[in-house]
C-alpha cells in the first residue's frame, strides 16, 4: 500500500515537497486555501544549494531556460558613492555556480508543471487539522507565515513578529546601467536582474505597522537619490506594484516535527528578505525531507533526521537575515558604511 501525505499549502515549499514525495513513491494530496493558485511576485535569487535542491527534484534542465546569472552588484549611498560589493563572487566561488535569478511566477510555473497528476484541492480551509493526522501517514505544513498546521500541532508560543519594515516590489521597464542596493537611513532600494530581458526593483522602508502609504509617498521618500531610482519609481504603475509588511517568526521553534507532522518553508522559519533566502530555504527543506523519508525505515525516524538536518541551519539564516535588515536600514549610516568597507570582498 502506498504511503500517503497531505501537503497543506501550494506555495514554493509545498509544491516542491509534493514533487519530492511523489518521486519516492508517496501518494500526495495538496490542500490550498485559495480558490485558485495565482502566483505573484518579482525576482528570486537561487543560490547554488537551492539549485542543487531543484536538481534533486528533477528540475535542473528547466531551470536553465528561465534564469539569468547574477554575478556583480554593489552597495551605494543615496548619492551614488560605492560602499562595498555584494558578495556574489564569493557565493559563486564557494558554491561552484553563480546565483541564478528568475521571477517567482516562473518558479511557481516550473513547480506546477512538475507536480504531474498530484491531486491539488483548492478553496479548502483546514478547520480540523487533527483529522489530517489520522487520515494520512504524513502531514506537511507548508501554509506560510500564519500556518494553521503550526498553530494546531506546535502551539502558539512562536508567532509572526513585525520587523518594522514594509517591502515594495516591481518590475522596471528598462535595463539599468548596473545592479545592486542603495542604503540610506531607514530605507533601502535594490535593483536586480529578474530573468532574461526583465529587471526587478524593491524598496524596504521603516514603517509603523498598519500605516498605509501610496506610491507617491514612496517616490517622495526616494526623491534626490541617484539615478535611475527616481526614474524607476516615476514610471512604476501603482496597480502593478506589490506592497507587504514584513514579518518573521519569533522565538525559534524547538522542533520542525511533531509526530507525523513536519513544517517546511515560512511555516517553519519565515524570515525577512534581506538575504534573499526565503525561497532557497523552502527548496532545501523539500529536498531534505524527501531524502530523509526515502532513506529512513519509518516516517518517525525520517522526520527526526529531517529536523536535525534542517532546523538549526534554517534558523541561523533567520537570525542573520534579521540582523542584515537592521544593518541595511540603520539610521547611523556613517558607522555602518565604514564597517562595510572593512569587510573582506
Amino acid at each position: 500500500m502506498n504511503r500517503t501525505a497531505a501537503v497543506v499549502g501550494a506555495g514554493i515549499g509545498g509544491l516542491a515537497t509534493a514533487i519530492g514525495l511523489r518521486s519516492i513513491g508517496w501518494e500526495v494530496t495538496v490542500l490550498e486555501r485559495w480558490p485558485q493558485i495565482r502566483p505573484e511576485g518579482t525576482a528570486l535569487g537561487l543560490r547554488p544549494d537551492a539549485q542543487a535542491a531543484l536538481a534533486r527534484l528533477g528540475l535542473a534542465e528547466e531551470l536553465r531556460h528561465h534564469t539569468i546569472p547574477y554575478r556583480k552588484a554593489r552597495i551605494r549611498t543615496p548619492g551614488g558613492r560605492r560602499i562595498a560589493d555584494l558578495p556574489l563572487e564569493r557565493i559563486e566561488r564557494k558554491g561552484g555556480a553563480p546565483v541564478l535569478m528568475l521571477s517567482r511566477i516562473s518558479l511557481m510555473g516550473l513547480l506546477l508543471s512538475a507536480v504531474g497528476d498530484t491531486a491539488i484541492v483548492t478553496g479548502i480551509n483546514i478547520t480540523d487539522p487533527e483529522s489530517l493526522r489520522k487520515d494520512y501517514d504524513l502531514v506537511v505544513g507548508a501554509d506560510g507565515l500564519r500556518s494553521v498546521v503550526r498553530t494546531a500541532y506546535f502551539g502558539t508560543a512562536t508567532q509572526p513578529r513585525y520587523t518594522g519594515i514594509v517591502a515594495w516590489r516591481g518590475v522596471a521597464g528598462f535595463e539599468p546601467p548596473e545592479h545592486g542596493e542603495t542604503w540610506g537611513p531607514g530605507q533601502v532600494f535594490g535593483i536586480t536582474p529578474q530573468e532574461p530581458g526583465s529587471t526587478n526593483w524593491y524598496a524596504a522602508v521603516s514603517t509603523p505597522e498598519g500605516h498605509r502609504e501610496t506610491l507617491d509617498d514612496l517616490r517622495a521618500r526616494y526623491a534626490g537619490w541617484h539615478d535611475p531610482i527616481p526614474r524607476i519609481l516615476a514610471e512604476a504603475d501603482e496597480d502593478a506594484v506589490l506592497r507587504h509588511e514584513i514579518y518573521d517568526l519569533s522565538p525559534h521553534l524547538e522542533s520542525f516535527v511533531a509526530g507525523n507532522v513536519a513544517l517546511v518553508g515560512d511555516a517553519a522559519h519565515a524570515m525577512t528578505p534581506s538575504l534573499g533566502q526565503g525561497a532557497c530555504q523552502a527548496l532545501l527543506d523539500a529536498a531534505a525531507l524527501t531524502d530523509c523519508l526515502q532513506t529512513a525505515g519509518d516516517v518517525e525516524s525520517g522526520l527526526h533526521v529531517y529536523d536535525a538536518r534542517r532546523r538549526k541551519p534554517a534558523q541561523r539564516i533567520v537570525t542573520l537575515s534579521r540582523r542584515m535588515t537592521g544593518l541595511a536600514g540603520h539610521r547611523l549610516a556613517g558607522p555602518r558604511n565604514l564597517l562595510l568597507r572593512l569587510l573582506p570582498a
